[in-house]
């Protein structure tokens, strides 16, 4: 099987091997296991946060080179709001240090970035890194790569019926003529390709409230590798699963006809 490199990939890519089902456009991916891989060595859990960073710096390089157009990576959720408050600060200052430190070089590589989820007003300074990383990378035509930050996806879901029943009662929108693209539309991912791919690290097998309606028809593959040890190879095995995979989006196969 042959995993197809996307036009405008770069050259290193093409030592990928697979088959016949083009590569996806978009994938998503629960970054999981950064505290199981830090008591794994001993560590304290930020350190564990600290080199989940470096593969995400990894992720995106290799999800360029491989000519993917869009990448989505579930940072932050709604709910890791629960989790202690010296973690959290933890947290918010590496995704700060992380913009500053990397947002030239996504720019240069011509990387579009946005943010999901809903912006957090308390942290001012987040907040501006947020709106700076967006408005510099906005024209950006290369990967997407989309940061769900204080995300969730039933919030989303009930974000998005707010805004179609605003329409509606302002007499913009049918109610009876609400379809699927309308909902989709509404959404928070709405100019990003459908979703092809979800991955999730570290073994655990859910969605946690993450991309729920975009996943409608996605693939799941769900890997063993703990976050922080996720690489490019890591990111080829579950493309090569990805076209193992036989989509039949609701159809048969064509080998049942």
């Amino acid at each position: 099987m042959k995993l197809g490199v996307r036009r405008g990939a770069s050259t290193e890519s093409e030592t990928v091997t697979t088959a016949g089902n083009a590569g996806p456009r978009h994938v998503a991916i629960i970054m999981d296991g950064n505290g199981r891989w830090a008591k794994a060595h001993g560590l304290p859990r930020v350190e564990g946060h600290r080199r989940g960073v470096e593969a995400v710096r990894r992720t995106v390089a290799a999800a360029r080179e491989l000519g993917i157009e869009a990448v989505t990576i579930y940072s932050f959720s709604s709910e890791n709001w629960t989790r202690p408050a010296a973690e959290i600060s933890e947290l918010m200052s590496l995704m700060k240090r992380f913009i500053r430190s990397d947002l030239k070089k996504l720019h240069e590589h011509n990387i579009r970035v946005r943010v999901i989820g809903e912006r957090h007003p308390s942290d001012v300074e987040m907040q501006s890194l947020l709106e700076e990383a967006e408005g510099l990378t906005r024209d950006n035509s290369g990967l997407k790569l989309t940061v769900a930050f204080n995300y969730g996806a039933r919030n989303e879901m009930l974000r998005a019926t707010r805004k179609l029943a605003a329409e509606v009662a302002a007499g913009r929108l049918d109610a009876d003529a609400i379809s699927e693209e309308h909902v989709a539309g509404a959404l928070d991912t709405a100019d990003l390709p459908p979703l092809d791919l979800m991955i999730r690290t570290s073994g655990e097998q859910r969605l946690s409230n993450f991309l729920l309606w975009q996943a409608a028809y996605a693939e799941l593959v769900f890997l063993p590798v703990l976050w922080p040890d996720f690489d490019r190879s890591s990111l080829e095995q579950a493309l090569s699963e990805y076209a193992r995979r036989d989509r039949r989006f609701g159809g048969i196969c064509q080998t049942e006809l």
